[in-house]
């Protein structure tokens, strides 16, 4: 089933994430699980719809926006692939009352260079297409990516605040672009020492401005997994009510998937619902609103990792060199800021893909 619709320049109204169930609770939906388009800003844009089996009108869902990484598209997410469970491992974590709508969207040029805002534009749209047809609780709002998908992820948080609850960020960096960027929200993220794409420095500057935004209290020195060893896991302390930061670091590569010794699950999905189910839907006074009668307590049919201290880890010796003299391929070459090297390794060549990000290809 195919949807299309038209968005001109100016953004559409979102309604904001304080709290109250959307427009469509109540409606006969005609939105069903499958790919729509629009045309946003004069370009054709696409994403995949997943509702629930069984959607009841009446029920607030979660809502969850899952980007994919640079090179990746919508199906690959929806189906599984590319190193990726399908929605980053999610559903089967989120049923019965904890059970979420969830949207995988296209990219432009398989990426989210979010040029001039286009891929907020698009997010917008989205989210009220969505809003006006099914029901959503709306304090209930959520996003994850891998990569660059997590870059879009932040952006979203970081431009519309007001609009998600919590991101759930999986090696990514500051590559999306922004406008503000100082308002405080919940934010997990996982990222590899090793990681020979964007490295795990350009990833603790993406969690510092969380830290300093949600007023946590920074940790030094923090934690180190050890060679071979589990992820590490902290939970930042003296955090703003409902606005804390996790960040989860582990020995490995640039790596969606990444497991623990001895399992052979991934952490990411465990830890990304263990840190998005503490959150309750609110009314519309910000009020905590009372779920219906079954268990609150998140259901988790995957097995390992439900220890809060650690996580993850087993990863193959990554086959490119850290970035020195010279990026690795798919590593970043420029930018605005960017001050590590300007030239790409042998095989590969340093390509603009926007003003905060150019890259070896």
């Amino acid at each position: 089933m195919h949807l299309s619709s038209f968005t001109v320049l100016a953004l559409s109204v979102v309604a904001p994430v304080l709290g109250a169930r959307s427009p469509g609770c109540g409606k006969n939906p005609t939105i069903r699980s499958g790919t729509y388009r629009a045309r946003i800003n004069n370009k054709d844009r696409e994403y995949i719809v997943r509702v629930p089996d069984n959607y009841d009108r009446n029920q607030a869902y979660r809502f969850v926006f899952t980007f994919h990484a640079l090179g990746g598209n919508a199906a690959q997410i929806a189906n599984g692939g590319g190193g990726t469970l399908a929605y980053y491992g999610l559903p089967p974590l989120m049923t019965g009352n904890n059970s979420a709508i969830f949207v995988s969207p296209n990219g432009l040029n398989q990426g989210w260079g979010n040029t001039g805002g286009e891929d907020i534009t698009f997010v917008d749209h989205i989210v009220k297409t969505i809003e006006d047809d099914l029901c959503v609780e709306q304090s209930l709002r959520f996003a994850t990516g891998f990569s660059y998908g997590g870059a879009m992820s932040y952006s979203w948080a970081c431009s519309r605040p007001n609009d998600v609850r919590a991101i759930s960020v999986l090696s990514s960096a500051v590559l999306s672009g922004c406008n503000g960027g100082t308002q405080p929200v919940a934010y997990y993220h996982q990222h590899g020492t090793r990681d020979s794409v964007l490295s795990i420095q350009m990833g603790r500057q993406m969690r510092d401005r969380f830290i300093q935004n949600n007023r946590c209290t920074p940790l030094n020195p923090e934690p180190q997994p050890g060679a071979g060893g589990r992820s590490n896991k902290v939970q930042y302390q003296n955090c703003l009510p409902d606005k804390p930061a996790t960040w989860v670091i582990f020995d490995g590569d640039h790596n969606p998937s990444q497991q623990d010794p001895g399992s052979n699950t991934p952490f990411a999905p465990g830890n990304t619902w263990e840190f998005w189910s503490q959150f309750k839907a609110k009314d519309e006074s910000g009020n905590p609103v009372q779920p219906p009668t079954t268990s609150e307590a998140p259901t988790q049919p995957q097995p390992p990792t439900t220890t809060l201290i650690t996580t993850t880890q087993q990863q193959p010796q990554p086959t490119e060199p850290a970035p020195g003299p010279a990026s690795p391929k798919w590593g970043q070459c420029g930018g605005n800021g960017w001050t590590g090297p300007t030239r790409c390794e042998s095989g590969s060549t340093c390509q603009r893909i926007n003003d905060w990000y150019h890259q070896c290809l």
